[in-house]
Parts: C-alpha cells; structure tokens; sequence
C-alpha cells in the first residue's frame, strides 16, 4: 500500500513540473514577436537613445550666452610715486578695471538654432522607426523560420512514425514468414533514415527558436503559432498599396526630415555669417578716481563670412534631395516585386491543394494494399518518398508565400503597424 501511494505520488509530482514547463512556453503570433521584439530588443533600445541626444541638443540650441566678467588691476610699481602718506596697498597707488559684457545673438541666430535642433530632433525619429521597419522584418522573418521548422519536424515526425507501424507489423510477419527479411530491412532503414532526419530537424528547431529569442530579447521559452489561415489575403491593388507606401514607408518619411533640417541648416548658417557683438559695461577707479563706460566689440566680416558652412549646408539639401528621389524609386521598384511574388506565391499555393490530397490518398490507399499483400513494399516505400517529397515541395512553397507577405507588409511600411 504504501508502495503504490508512494508510486502515485511521484507519477503526480511529474505530472504538475511537466504542466509547469508547458505553460512556462508562450506561444506567439506574428504580431506577439513584433510586440515582444519592440518592447525588449536590446539593439532598438540603444537607437531609441539617438532621440534623447537630439532632444537635448534642443536644449543646448536654448541656452544664451553666459555673462563675461573682466577684471585688470595695475599696481603703481615705483615707491617714490606713491601718494604721500600711502603704502603700495593703498587705493590711491593702484588701477581697477571691472568689465561685464554679454555675446548679442543677432539676426535670427538663437531662433535658427533651436529650429535646426528641433529638426535635428525630427530626423532622429524619423530614423529610429526606419531601424524599427529593418528590425520588425528580421524578426518577422526569424519568426517564420521558426514556423517553417515546426512544420518541417512534425511531417517528419508523421512520416517516421507511419514507416514505424510497417516495420512493427512486418517484424512480426517475419516471425510467422509471411514477408521476406529483404523487406523487412527495407522498411527499417527507411524508418532509420527518417529518425535520422527528425533529430536532424529537432536540433534545427531548436537553433531557430534561439534566433528568434535574440532576436525578441526574450529569455522565455517560445514557440510559435503554426496557422495556414495566415496570412490574410491581399485585396487592394499595386496602386492603393504604393499610395498607402507613400504615407507610411519611414524610409520616406526619414528623406523628408533630412530635407527639412536641411533647409534649416541653411537658414542658420547664413544668419551665423553676421558678427556677434558683444555689448557690456565697464567700471574704472583710477587711483580712487571713479571712471564707468560701455564696451562693445564686433569682428569685422572681411575674411571669415562663414563661407563653408553655407556652401556646406547648400550641398547637404542637394543631398538630402536626391536621397528622396532614390528613395521614391526604391519604394517603387521593391513594392511591385514583392506585390509580384506574394501573387504568384498565392497561386501556387491554390495549385498544391489538389496535389496534397492526391499524394495523401495514393499513400493511405498503397499502404493498405500493401498490408492486406495486395502490392509489394517497393510500392510502398515509393509511395511514403513521393507523399513526403510533396508535401516537403507543398511546404516550401508554403514558406515563400508567407515570405512574400512579410516582404509586402515591409515594402509597404505597415509591419511597423503591426507592433502598435
């Protein structure tokens, strides 16, 4: 009795720690790793830092000149021009200079500044949603990988264990020789193949659900969901999908803030071509005697009228200008091949249907025939290759259909939607 409660026990412990760690796996969708992938990844982290630095450029563009003080005091050095009754530390033997001025930003200066700041500003963040569509799509990508994994240990896995049924049943008539040794062995060393193959696809699995936890920036034990309905069909046409690209490809977006701070590049170099006065006060006792006056000094723009920055800032909108242009046609040219290939993908896939079912059929129909003696394990044997040679050619055409549609949903800009 107290053996079989002891037995019980333990059969339950490893009941609860196996349903510990089943649940300990979360199962995600494409849009649960884009969640997960914005939230954790350890490289979208330390971009998102670049907004930071630009916003407190921003403040350093608002900050105005700090006030100068100045301070010159001469000792009268010769003891016999001293004041009568004075020694050297007396007022009446020494001159004080005080002096308190203050650099004027003129013509816009501080306004244009701040403005480039701000656009600065704008630029960063525009370009930390582009590093976000390149990491979304590495992620979606991992992801799929791993999906493709799943699926390729599971049709292995039903393929090794039909050949297993046949060789169990075979095993058994050899012993009552009702089939040759020669197919027995046949039908082992396929089984042993297919054994092979599964450890093989196992360790694969394994290596891409790694990937993808580095990619998320996950330490959790992942799996994802393995759903054919995904994913959805494409409706709009290569016209509205290049329209919706317009408005929401970050790449785009990023060209045009570059161009804008450009633009703003150039008003404040410019305005930084016009001198910066400096403007202020002075207070001078000389020996005792109280003297005050202005002090005001500017540079004279002879030489130095900040002539390379203008030229500079003049080249970099050239610049930013046909970075758009390049831009506009990229969008162009990858959005009509992936809107091209998620279509034909689409269409094989229609195509396989047909195919799976015939190929499921001859293997369900020979595998019968050939237990009941009706054909030979040749037959067989053929007939288990060609069911899994298609439903391995069905799987990859599979995998290149939900390839297109991440490529789609990158080339349109929407992946970035997907992680809202």
């Amino acid at each position: 009795m107290c053996s079989v409660l002891k037995s019980s026990l333990i059969y339950f412990l490893l009941l609860a720690v196996t349903g510990v760690s089943a649940q300990s796996v979360k199962t995600l969708s494409l849009q649960d790793a884009l969640k997960t992938a914005r939230n954790n990844n350890l490289q979208l982290k330390a971009a998102k830092f670049n907004i930071n630095i630009a916003e407190a450029d921003v403040v350093t563009a608002s900050l105005r000149p700090n006030l100068q003080l100045n301070n010159q005091s001469l000792q009268m050095m010769a003891s016999d021009h001293y004041k009568a009754n004075t020694q050297w530390y007396n007022p009446a033997n020494r001159q004080v200079w005080w002096q308190l001025t203050k650099t004027l930003q003129i013509a816009g200066q501080r306004a244009n500044k701040i403005d480039f700041a701000q656009k600065n500003t704008d630029v960063n963040k525009a370009g930390y949603a582009e590093t976000e569509r390149a990491m979304f799509a590495d992620v979606a990508t991992k992801w799929l990988e791993v999906w493709n994994a799943q699926r390729n240990l599971k049709r292995i896995n039903y393929a090794r264990q039909n050949v297993d049924s046949v060789v169990i049943i075979n095993k058994v008539r050899l012993k009552n020789q009702v089939v040759t040794e020669t197919d027995f062995y046949r039908t082992q060393l396929l089984s042993k193949q297919y054994t092979l193959q599964y450890t093989t696809a196992k360790q694969e699995l394994n290596n891409k659900v790694k990937e993808l936890m580095l990619a998320l920036g996950t330490t959790d034990s992942i799996s994802v969901k393995n759903d054919e309905v995904f994913p959805p069909a494409v409706t709009q046409s290569f016209k509205e999908l290049l329209d919706q690209a317009s408005k929401e490809r970050t790449d785009l977006k990023l060209a045009v803030s570059q161009m804008a701070a450009s633009e703003s590049n150039i008003k404040l170099q410019k305005s930084m071509a016009i001198p910066q006065p400096q403007a202020g006060l002075i207070y001078n006792p000389q020996n005792t005697v109280p003297y005050a006056g202005i002090y005001v000094t500017i540079d004279l723009p002879f030489f130095d009228r900040n002539q390379g920055e203008i030229k500079k800032s003049q080249y970099l909108k050239q610049q930013a200008e046909q970075q758009y242009t390049a831009v506009q046609q990229q969008v162009n040219t990858e959005l009509s091949t992936a809107y091209n290939s998620y279509r034909t993908q689409q269409q094989n896939i229609e195509g396989y249907k047909a195919v799976l079912k015939q190929s499921s059929d001859i293997l369900s129909n020979v595998k019968y025939a050939y237990l009941k003696g009706g054909t030979t394990v040749i037959d067989f044997l053929e007939a288990q290759r060609s069911w899994l040679d298609v439903q391995q050619q069905y799987n990859d055409a599979l995998y290149l259909y939900h390839q297109s549609y991440i490529q789609l949903l990158y080339s349109t800009g929407l992946i970035n939607n997907m992680a809202q």
